[in-house]
């Protein structure tokens, strides 16, 4: 390398004449130019005529050339190498395009080194090379401005002006020397080489400029580079001052804080503010979180910083801040995954329920192989009192997870599971968020409790808000409309439980998955008793085992003839009845030893009369009445079916609070009969003479449902042909005009209702066999059973014969 610019200012040779005349050779003329000049490779600048140049030489050939020149007619060519790294270039290693320079001054130091300010003269081009004796040497020819007097050639000067002039005045690079020599430079070919020697542009750049001959091409070459630097400029400009201006507005917002503390310290308010503050922030900091809470976090924080704690919204802002920190972000509960040990809390807990067992076991083995399970959205249909509620607390015992319970019956207001917006005075979240809270881990198991008496009104659907909640594809980002922020529910494992599913959202069902819990069997309701629920009242009411017996015949007969129910609440209910009894009995006795036994024979002077006497299907002595089978919510129940016939008009009369399915049935009962009239022997002639009466006792009681279509088609049959139905025979299923039985849903709690009535046999769909063997066995024991395709299969079965 042999020489370098020591300084980005480029200067023309009249200012420095103005400046330094004794120092500055007079000017020659091209046509005195000799005809070769030493050449003097540049490593990283190119010089244009007409500008003044500072080098530094530093090679030892570089440093003869200059004394020589310096000692001679100090013109010298200068040309820029091709690769800046080369000590000493060969011809090949340098442009064939330089600039004829000559050396205005030059200064040695003591380390060998020189330093030169030189003035550009003439472009040249170099034509052939002598060996170097110790430097370059060659012949060149010189190379004159092409230019042109045109209308559009003083439009591109004109506008290369204004320009340049606009640059000079933001530009922090340029001289005022520069700024000078703009405004005086008229000759286009000169205007653009002191354009091009200080614009900002790389080597290559400025080479291929060097070479341009044409002043019309080079300045069309300099035009867009000019508009490209004053954009670049001017967006420097811009973001130097917007800086600027930030760095005031923390200067002055400093300042006002610093008067504001000390404002405070006088009022005696300062202290205890910034204290609270630093003691969240510190919490903020600190309290696992995502990012997005935090952000909010801190923003709302900067908000109640600069809030009066007099002032309404500061209390608004820090009830949000304590509502953020509170939550269970990041944490959560280890799950217990030892199914032996689950399978053991439930059978300890609930008796029976082996379905649904069986599914929480699968979850838990599913859990155990994939440890970030999303939450499966369990729905435990069934009567009242059959284990439904307690099963939540139990699942969450065999998982190890914290338990909380929702209540959502009668909730009308979607805010209850949203939340309300911030906006709202008094404004909460919703019931989601508060329970997450309270158990301060998002995993916990939350049972949604009467799921199917969610309502809705004016203020929302609740059931639309649970939509989210309830999918496991979306409630990763659920949105508490106070909080704002997205929570991740698809940890949380939700158990809704509902009496019946028709109320509930078709679009929530289909996000549930159900499992049906049954009405339990007198045998299960016995086993109940004795593993729990007797000794948990015997526990409450500060006895002992010792102190009171129950026998499972005591125990059978307040099943039968006091409760009258699906599950054992009411069961429940009598045995406290009986303990109190037992307790008052024992404390009247003044400490008198012995064991108080229950026997059955006792139950009428503890519990009164028998609510409901041992039942059984009653006798049928008369043709029009046939028994069937219903399903209630609170378990199975047989019907009554009577039908009789009067003087009329041929009208169908029904009465009994039926629903328009069950009166769509008894119409398509007497349709089906009046079309069947001859193949069954029927002798409709009069028909028209005379109207049909159907009833169905306990009027008040509303009835609907297409399965009592077989009992009401037998009760017709009955009347019709004058042969009385079997009085030990139930049954049920739903008919159509073809005379096919169809399925019917209820079958175990039908069953269980006809076993506890006495009926012996029972009649039921062909469809319906799955069903049948899902009965208990001790309840298929004792009955008989009849499946049938066709209604011409009914009546051997349900009537008497002649």
């Amino acid at each position: 390398m042999d020489e370098t610019m020591t300084s980005p200012e480029t200067e023309f040779i009249s200012i420095l004449g103005a400046a330094d005349k004794s120092a500055t050779p007079p000017r020659i003329s091209s046509r005195s130019l000799p005809d070769t000049l030493p050449i003097l490779g540049l490593s990283d600048i190119v010089i244009f005529p007409g500008a003044v140049v500072p080098l530094l030489v530093e090679t030892t050939s570089s440093l003869k050339l200059i004394d020589d020149v310096v000692a001679g007619d100090r013109l010298f060519g200068a040309v820029l190498q091709r690769k800046a790294e080369i000590a000493e270039p060969a011809p090949e290693d340098l442009y064939e395009v330089g600039c004829v320079s000559r050396v205005a001054k030059m200064v040695k130091f003591p380390d060998g080194t020189a330093r030169v300010l030189v003035e550009g003269l003439w472009r040249i081009r170099i034509k052939l090379y002598s060996p170097p004796t110790p430097y370059l040497r060659a012949g060149y020819e010189l190379l004159h401005d092409e230019t042109e007097d045109s209308i559009e050639m003083h439009a591109m000067l004109r506008n290369a002006h204004r320009q340049f002039e606009e640059i000079a005045k933001i530009s922090p690079a340029f001289s005022e020397h520069v700024k000078i020599a703009a405004v005086n430079t008229e000759h286009p070919g000169h205007f653009a080489d002191l354009i091009a020697a200080n614009l900002t542009m790389d080597l290559e750049e400025r080479q291929k400029l060097l070479e341009i001959v044409s002043v019309r091409e080079r300045l069309q070459k300099l035009l867009p580079m000019l508009n490209r630097e004053q954009e670049v400029l001017n967006l420097s400009s811009k973001i130097q001052n917007d800086v600027a201006s930030s760095i005031s507005k923390t200067q002055r917002d400093f300042f006002l804080r610093e008067q504001m503390r000390a404002i405070q310290r006088e009022l005696g308010e300062g202290e205890q503010g910034s204290t609270e503050i630093k003691t969240l922030r510190d919490k903020v900091e600190q309290t696992p979180m995502p990012e997005e809470a935090r952000k909010a976090a801190l923003q709302e924080l900067e908000r109640l910083q600069q809030t009066p704690p007099a002032a309404a919204e500061y209390g608004i802002s820090r009830n949000y801040l304590d509502w953020i920190l509170a939550l269970p972000w990041e944490k959560s509960t280890e799950d217990k995954l030892d199914l032996k040990a689950a399978e053991r809390i439930l059978n300890e807990q609930h008796f029976g329920l082996e379905k649904i067992k069986d599914r929480l076991l699968e979850f838990i083995a599913v859990i155990k192989r994939r440890k970030l399970l999303k939450g499966p959205i369990l729905c435990l249909v069934g009567p009242p009192g059959v284990g439904k509620t307690s099963l939540g607390k139990s699942v969450a015992d065999a998982l190890g997870r914290k338990f909380a319970r929702m209540s959502l019956g009668g909730i009308r207001d979607e805010a209850e599971i949203r939340g309300h917006r911030r906006t709202y005075v008094g404004a909460m979240p919703g019931r989601i968020i508060q329970t997450l809270r309270r158990v301060e881990s998002r995993n916990p198991v939350i049972l949604l409790d009467e799921l199917d008496k969610v309502g809705a009104d004016f203020r929302g659907d609740p059931a639309a808000a649970l939509l989210e909640v309830l999918d496991p594809e979306q409630n990763n980002t659920f949105t508490d409309h106070y909080l704002d922020l997205p929570f991740d529910l698809s940890r949380v494992l939700f158990i809704a439980t509902a009496n019946w599913l028709d109320p509930i959202h078709p679009a929530l069902r289909d996000r549930l998955e159900v499992i049906e819990l049954p009405s339990y069997t007198e045998t299960e309701k016995l086993e109940i008793a004795k593993r729990y629920l007797v000794p948990r009242q015997i526990e409450e009411h500060g006895l002992t085992r010792q102190e009171i017996k129950f026998s499972d015949a005591t125990l059978r007969k307040t099943i039968r003839e006091y409760t009258r129910e699906a599950g054992v609440r009411q069961l429940e209910r009598e045995i406290a009845a009986l303990v109190r009894k037992a307790a008052r009995k024992i404390v009247s006795r003044n400490g008198a030893d012995g064991q108080i036994k229950i026997e059955p024979a006792q139950l009428g002077d503890f519990l009164g009369h028998a609510l409901f006497v041992a039942e059984t299907a009653e006798k049928i002595t008369e043709h029009g009445i046939a028994t069937g089978l219903a399903w209630t919510p609170v378990g199975g129940e047989i019907l009554f079916i009577e039908a009789t016939r009067m003087r009329g008009r041929g009208n169908l009369i029904l009465t009994g609070s039926l629903g328009d399915v069950m009166k769509e049935s008894a119409q398509a009962a007497v349709s089906y009969l009046r079309s069947q009239a001859k193949k069954l022997d029927l002798d409709l002639t009069d028909y028209g003479k005379f109207d049909i009466h159907i009833h169905v006792p306990a009027g008040a009681t509303p009835k609907d449902g297409p399965s009592a279509g077989v009992a009401i088609v037998a009760a017709l049959a009955s009347l019709l042909t004058k042969r009385r139905a079997r009085s030990h025979v139930a049954m049920t299923g739903e008919i159509s005009l073809r005379g096919r039985v169809l399925r019917v849903g209820g079958i175990k709690e039908k069953i269980l209702a006809a076993q506890r009535f006495g009926i012996k046999e029972v009649i039921l769909p062909e469809q319906n066999k799955p069903d049948w063997d899902e009965a208990p066995p001790e309840v298929r024991s004792k009955l008989k059973v009849h499946f049938v395709r066709q209604i011409s299969e009914i009546f051997p079965l349900a009537l008497e014969r002649k």
